[in-house]
């Protein structure tokens, strides 16, 4: 059994896919699994995915039906044996020791559920444009009701997954924050406070897409977590959406 499973899960994102994949084998920590799950792709992304399993076996590639990112996440770690877990999304990237410092302290400290590291954002060519703003606001189990700091990366307990009930199907999105909401009601959570990931910001990712959704998919989990707390009867969620236009040169 391998000591962590790592998950992708993948929909059309041939252009991206490679580097993704690759920043995962590039890992200095090398006792991991990888799953590929492709998620219905129309484009050349499994393809891809399977020529990296011809090349690592390490690597597992499932070929699915479209069932979107939240399904399709859940059945990707049910197929998985890991005693740690995490996941990165096909487009983004991996710094090469982020499963060695995350899976040190899980080792380290068995109170531990739940590891998270900073973040740094990248546009659609890789080129750096800066700190994560989550990475800026210190951990606590409340301040976590109200802004989602432990974003990227997370390595979880697989022990810690199971006991919360894992991944909740009905959030169409936002389903990590519900989850990372769970998991700080479990156990302990640390901060590894390098960027150890790279979150790739560009117009075809689902927070851009659906950011109106991620935003009510919040506010649900949120009001979730205040009714496990006892505190649905002082407090309530108010969320305020707000709207900010600019112009850009037409292509």
């Amino acid at each position: 059994m391998a000591a962590i499973s790592i998950i992708m899960t993948v929909f059309n994102r041939e252009r991206y896919l490679e580097r993704a994949v690759e920043s995962v084998l590039a890992q200095t920590r090398r006792d991991f699994e990888l799953l590929i799950w492709d998620d219905g792709s129309t484009d050349r992304s499994v393809e891809i995915a399977r020529d990296y399993a011809k090349l690592d076996d390490r690597v597992r590639v499932t070929a699915s039906e479209h069932r979107g990112r939240t399904p399709a996440l859940k059945a990707a770690i049910a197929e998985t044996s890991g005693d740690y877990l995490g996941w990165v999304d096909s487009d983004d990237l991996l710094a090469p020791t982020a499963l060695e410092e995350t899976a040190a302290v899980l080792d380290a400290e068995p109170d531990v559920g739940l590891v998270y590291t900073d973040y740094v954002v990248i546009d659609e060519s890789g080129r750096a444009r800066g700190y994560g703003r989550r990475c800026r606001i210190p951990y606590s189990r409340d301040r976590l009701l109200l802004d989602f700091m432990t974003f990227h990366f997370r390595l979880i307990r697989r022990s810690v997954f199971d006991r919360v009930g894992g991944i909740d199907e009905s959030f169409e999105c936002a389903e990590g924050y519900d989850l990372c909401l769970r998991l700080s009601e479990a156990a302990e959570v640390r901060h590894v406070k390098k960027p150890l990931y790279y979150y790739r910001s560009h117009r075809e990712s689902v927070s851009h897409r659906m950011r109106v959704e991620q935003i009510q998919c919040a506010r649900r989990a949120i009001a979730r977590a205040l009714e496990r707390r006892g505190l649905a009867d002082r407090f309530e969620v108010d969320v305020q959406i707000r709207g900010r236009f600019s112009l850009r040169q037409r292509r």
